[in-house]
């Protein structure tokens, strides 16, 4: 399964980058703004898209949301990253048809709970 890691600071690619490989999620890709995270999720089948919310021009949220409103690639799960635990954040992402929500700073363990959930969820 291919997974997109999309953040504008190369340093959180990396990390979660390093985190997947070390949980067995070999093939990621990565973006560093929400536009060309969509171009890449237009060109290329990805299982799982990990996204920073705060990024510019286009943010998580927006990737989210284009994602969703497109009927080729609505399906895939979703997990957003942020440090900001704001209620409405979660109730936005949440009716947007987040899959998953991830605050930082995160761990090993709970990135792979977040991708496990994400994906059962779809599976389920």
């Amino acid at each position: 399964m291919k997974i997109l890691v999309v953040d504008d600071v190369k340093t959180m690619v990396r990390i979660v980058r390093k985190i997947l490989q070390k949980i067995g999620y070999e093939d990621a890709d990565e973006a560093y703004d929400g536009q060309s995270a969509y171009e890449k999720v237009l060109a290329n089948e990805y299982g799982l898209i990990i996204s920073d919310w705060n990024m510019e021009p286009v943010t998580g949220f927006q990737l989210l949301q284009r994602v969703r409103a497109n009927p080729a690639t609505a399906g895939i799960p979703f997990i957003l990253v942020t440090a900001e635990a704001k209620a409405d954040n979660l109730t936005a992402a949440k009716n947007a048809g987040v899959t998953g929500y991830l605050l930082k700073p995160f761990n090993e363990r709970t990135l792979k709970e977040k991708i496990d959930q994400a994906l059962g969820a779809v599976t389920a």
